[in-house]
């Protein structure tokens, strides 16, 4: 049975503050409203029993790395209030520690996940796509399987394997429906790889 969005799984340590002015908004932002706008990202009342879905993040530094905040897919354009800073990751006790004006999405382990595994990873798009997560098989795309939740510490460790140091990709989560993870070393080549994937599906 596959799960949907809404429910942070992880133990989170988050401090509610402003992040810093220092942090730019702008790269992410922009890519964040472009998934919108082909409704990778976004809220339906008709999917997902009305929850928001989707997420973005762009590493600072190191594994930090900025995150949209859970429940903001309905928002066509976000704020310095909708993103978080996740500061630490701790995989193996299912921990992460956060700070921002809103709490991370409940994807954020399975980013820090995908960040670990490659320094030169950037970004992060979780998208859902029905239309790529049904065509999987067909096209052969990497990808976890159904008995493995979103959230977990099963799923961070499936991505890791799934990731195995690559630089960028693409993989589906069969036990997330309709979920699906694009990742690079920028955002532009990404969100390409996402709707070049998306166009292929649609031939099927």
């Amino acid at each position: 049975m596959t799960e949907t969005e809404g429910v942070i799984k992880y133990q989170l340590h988050h401090t509610f503050s402003k992040l810093a002015n220092t942090i730019n908004l702008t790269e992410i932002n922009h890519y964040r409203s472009l998934a919108y706008d082909l409704e990778l990202i976004g809220q339906n009342p008709l999917r997902y029993l009305g929850y928001g879905y989707g997420n973005i993040s762009q590493r600072i530094e190191n594994n930090q790395f900025l995150i949209s905040g859970t429940q903001t897919g309905e928002k066509a354009h976000l704020s310095s209030e909708d993103y978080c800073l996740v500061t630490e990751v701790n995989l193996a006790k299912n921990s992460l520690h956060a700070t921002g004006q809103c709490k991370p999405s409940s994807e954020a382990l399975t980013h820090a996940s995908v960040y670990m595994q490659h320094p030169a990873i950037h970004c992060v798009i979780h998208a859902h796509s029905p239309i790529i997560w049904q065509a999987s098989n067909a096209l052969n795309i990497p990808h976890t399987t159904q008995n493995i939740p979103y959230g977990t510490p099963d799923m961070a460790e499936a991505v890791a394997d799934l990731v195995a140091k690559k630089p960028s990709g693409l993989f589906t989560m069969l036990g997330h429906e309709d979920g699906v993870i694009a990742y690079g070393e920028d955002f532009s080549t990404t969100l390409l790889l996402l709707t070049n994937t998306l166009n292929a599906a649609k031939q099927i």
